[in-house]
């Protein structure tokens, strides 16, 4: 077919003080898999909004399958052909697979219909699903397929997929691309979003990609390297963490027989968790999502309250303590979810430092809060982590998730904890975003502080960990020097092969 499938032409967005797009011109085609690619606030989201018919463009126009195409909601988009997979999940916990398909259809048939509907396309497509199962219940994996499923019971022309592996371990990451494999040779275009390059070059035939805005260049990732389309992607050279040696402390966090219930029906317990870390470290801790990385994390941070003698910090049992008395004492933490529970939404990014950050910067003084001490705080984060923002009164809902992102982390940093606990620390941020972070983390340790980085990326933890532990349905594996770590090994400890090292304890 010599005309594409969809052809966007010319389109601009402005937002008060930022163009979000400018002038985007290009073409994918009929059973084309082509990446969309573009460091944090390169405007990619909002491409995407105007195609879903989220966004209004100011500016230019678009064609699918030769005739204009100006949807005003996402459901005229839906009844063309656009489907779109976001990166958080639009499912409820309560409710099964087959009930959650349905609240996503304009006109649902019974529930046995879409049940035996969701069965013959997870057979047809290799994305093993029960639509009877609670949603509650699944991996986080298994969560994409019911979104998945949900766009290709629409049968569309063109799906739009944003960082989609970003919670999926490797071997759901080969599942995800055999399906998209087998949509393309039948015709089904792709449009993919993502940070994770190596998977732009297994996957992808084109990229275009974006920054500020404008496209600056087009590529076959099948022919460029990772390397070449991150320092396209940011206009310079890209930097790369430097993990340098450095001495190791003494004991600062030690728990001993960790255990905690979990919070809620869909939670998981922790299980008898017993480690060290010393003052200088970083210790990485990796997982399949929902094997206890929120309850660990909030374990540590003081939201989830422990028996007596199971943590202790500086020699003092905190077990006891809440996330601020925590925080004043030096043990600091950033959680996974960065809009609603790092960040209020709502609130600028000066309320958001005051957040967290009064008692240890002093912002507030006889109980009134000190604006201009907030404020000056809140532009050196945004200085040194290269927020990209008009300013620290915009609200946090306003930034990129990958420049939340920044601030988050960068807002934790620059307070010199003692200790900082991170989970999923460059989930959603670019390359070059990605390794500043790790950069400032290895800097922290350098100076002396401890750091605990839960992460799903393995590649990102052997980058810049000293030692290695696995969380599996809710213990933590005894922790081994990462250095010489294989994949094969690293993958027996996520799947469980550690609880031979450790005492088990049933919840």
């Amino acid at each position: 077919m010599t005309e594409p499938l969809l052809r966007l032409s010319g389109l601009t967005k402005a937002y008060p003080g930022v163009v979000a797009n400018k002038d985007v011109s290009f073409d994918i085609g009929y059973g084309e898999v082509h990446a969309l690619l573009g460091e944090n606030g390169a405007g990619k989201s909002t491409l995407v909004k105007t195609i879903y018919g989220l966004v209004k463009p100011d500016a230019g126009s678009m064609t699918l399958e030769g005739q204009p195409f100006a949807p005003q909601e996402p459901r005229i988009a839906r009844a063309s052909g656009i489907a779109m997979v976001f990166q958080h999940f639009s499912l409820f916990d309560a409710m099964n697979v087959a009930e959650n398909i349905a609240l996503g259809m304009e006109n649902p048939p019974p529930q046995a219909e879409i049940a035996a509907r969701v069965r013959q396309v997870s057979d047809q497509y290799g994305l093993p699903l029960d639509p009877d199962r609670i949603v509650g219940e699944l991996s986080a994996g298994e969560r994409q397929r019911v979104e998945i499923i949900r766009c290709l019971l629409q049968d569309p022309k063109l799906l739009i997929m944003d960082e989609p592996t970003s919670v999926l371990t490797p071997q759901e990451v080969q599942i995800l691309f055999e399906t998209l494999r087998k949509l393309s040779s039948e015709g089904t275009a792709i449009l993919y979003i993502s940070h994770k390059l190596e998977e732009i070059r297994a996957l992808c035939e084109n990229a275009t990609v974006l920054r500020l805005g404008q496209v600056v260049g087009t590529c076959d990732p099948r022919e460029t390297s990772a390397r070449d389309m991150a320092e396209l992607m940011v206009g310079t050279k890209l930097h790369v963490p430097e993990k340098a040696p450095r001495p190791v402390g003494d004991v600062i966090l030690a728990l001993k027989g960790l255990s905690a219930p979990a919070p809620h029906r869909f939670g998981t317990p922790l299980r008898d968790i017993n480690l060290e870390v010393r003052k200088g470290e970083v210790l990485g801790i990796g997982g399949v999502a929902g094997n206890g990385q929120d309850e660990l994390v909030a374990a540590l941070s003081g939201e989830l309250r422990t028996k007596r003698a199971m943590v202790r910090f500086q020699d003092k049992d905190i077990g006891h303590l809440p996330p601020n008395a925590r925080r004043k004492a030096g043990l600091l933490a950033a959680p996974e979810e960065r809009m609603g529970h790092a960040a209020a939404p709502d609130m600028s990014l000066t309320e958001n430092a005051i957040l967290t950050a009064t008692t240890r910067e002093g912002l507030a003084k006889k109980g009134f809060l000190q604006w201009g001490k907030a404020r000056t705080f809140a532009e050196g984060v945004i200085k040194a982590f290269d927020v990209r923002t008009p300013g620290p009164q915009n609200a946090a809902r306003s930034l990129s998730g990958g420049n939340l992102q920044k601030f988050v982390i960068g807002r934790e940093i620059m307070q010199r904890p003692d200790v900082l606990v991170v989970n999923q620390p460059t989930w959603g941020v670019d390359a070059s975003a990605a390794a500043a972070i790790r950069q400032a983390l290895l800097d922290l340790a350098a100076n002396g502080s401890a750091v605990i980085v839960i992460s799903q990326d393995l590649d990102e933890l052997m980058e810049i960990s000293d030692r290695f532990a696995a969380l599996n349905e809710g213990r933590l594996s005894s922790p081994r020097a990462a250095t010489g770590l294989t994949v094969e090994e690293i993958g027996l400890m996520l799947g469980g092969a550690h609880d031979m090292e450790v005492a088990h304890v049933d919840a």
